[in-house]
């Protein structure tokens, strides 16, 4: 008859993704995430597999949290849909570059590593890259709907111009660029969206 587990698992994925965000895939052990759980590897190995079968339960959790945060990020009415998208994409940014782990976004750090070389890593963060592109794209045309942005303009090319420049911005975080400068190139892509013509 199996023990019943007798640690939090969401606690342990928490400080796992936290090792693998500062440290990357390859340079985390597991002896590294076991002593960072405070558990031995018996049960690590237990609960979750391989130290590849534990990065992917991680990745998908991040994917899934990221994908639900932008979410309530960049859905709402109509009214308002640029400022939304203009502190959405200060809150992903922030999201991805902030707090106590210096290694950036796991989903960045993830592709780096293993996207050529890993096809379920590689699809996974383009299911999670293209959500988001969506997202912003849904929320530039609520904005071309209420006058704010040019009716004419290709929602989708605009979305993913946002996501490339948010992408870079996460890289110039890692580079030090302070909160203030990553903000300020952030607002002037938003700005560089097309007005109406009046």
């Amino acid at each position: 008859m199996a023990r019943p587990r007798s640690f939090d698992e969401r606690a342990v994925l928490t400080i796992a993704r936290d090792r693998f965000r500062a440290t990357g895939y390859a340079a985390t052990s597991i002896d590294d995430v076991a002593a960072a759980v405070g558990l031995g590897k018996g049960s690590l190995y237990g609960a979750f597999g391989d130290k590849y079968q534990l990065f992917r339960r991680v990745f998908d959790d991040y994917c899934a949290d990221m994908g639900t945060m932008a979410h309530a990020l960049f859905t709402g009415p109509d009214d308002g849909a640029l400022d939304r998208l203009r502190t959405g994409i200060r809150a992903v940014v922030a999201a991805m570059t902030e707090g106590e782990v210096s290694g950036g976004c796991l989903l960045a750090r993830g592709i780096a590593e293993l996207g050529d070389r890993d096809p379920e890593i590689g699809a996974r963060a383009l299911e999670a890259f293209e959500m988001l592109e969506s997202l912003l794209a849904g929320c530039i045309e609520q904005a071309q709907r209420t006058g704010d942005l040019d009716a004419d303009a290709d929602p989708k090319a605009l979305a993913g111009m946002l996501f490339a420049v948010m992408r870079g911005v996460e890289s110039l975080a890692r580079a030090g660029l302070s909160q203030d400068q990553l903000y300020a190139r952030l607002d002037t892509a938003v700005a560089m969206l097309p007005r109406p013509t009046r």
